[in-house]
């Protein structure tokens, strides 16, 4: 029976590592600045030094590997902008996670740029990136309204702008090559947070 756990253990970490060298692989592309849409499955397993086949054994598409790969960096995200959801640092916990969630968007600025673009004009990305950034809002909605007296619906709303406003000046500063000052930035997002829910 322990022989048999070993070898599924084994069987398991051996797939996490195909899977990985497909994704560095994505990664290594695109922070050379290939476009996402210009990749092709080739390319990929190429450089990942592995065959198209063994992709898709993996992968179901292309499409299949950027969202999994976009998953692992949302937790990351997720994790940032906890420091505030969560209340545990109170008021604090705003900047230290619009800090987090910025420095966590530069290191990850190339997947972060190829999901953003093909959210554009592919459907399934699209609907996955918008779920992505329907946690955030989510959470934030629930944060918002246990500050104050504030009805569902305009929870919502001022969550819904707040998150979508973080994502695009992300993108703007990160990807776009903004040549705003990080801690400016900041100082910026938190001043609209915080009139925004605390008044």
């Amino acid at each position: 029976m322990a022989v048999l756990s070993k070898r599924k253990e084994e069987t398991a970490e051996q797939r996490r590592g195909a899977q990985a060298s497909f994704v560095a692989a994505t990664l290594e592309l695109l922070a050379e600045g290939s476009s996402y849409a210009d990749l092709s499955v080739e390319q990929i397993s190429s450089r990942a030094g592995r065959t198209r086949t063994a992709f898709y054994f993996y992968f179901r598409d292309k499409r299949d590997l950027l969202m999994r790969a976009t998953e692992q960096v949302a937790e990351s995200l997720y994790e940032e902008a906890d420091r505030w959801w969560s209340g545990e640092e109170g008021r604090e916990g705003l900047r230290a996670g619009l800090e987090g969630i910025l420095v966590t968007y530069r290191d990850h600025a190339p997947l972060l740029r190829a999901v953003v673009e093909a959210s554009t004009y592919d459907d399934e990305i699209g609907s996955f990136w918008r779920g992505i950034l329907g946690r955030f809002i989510e959470a934030s909605e629930r944060r918002i309204a246990a500050e104050g007296e504030i009805d569902e619906a305009a929870a919502h709303a001022k969550a819904f702008a707040l998150v979508w406003m973080t994502e695009r000046t992300a993108y703007q500063q990160v990807v776009r090559g903004g040549r705003l000052d990080d801690r400016d930035l900041v100082d910026t997002l938190v001043e609209i947070w915080e009139r925004a829910v605390y008044g």
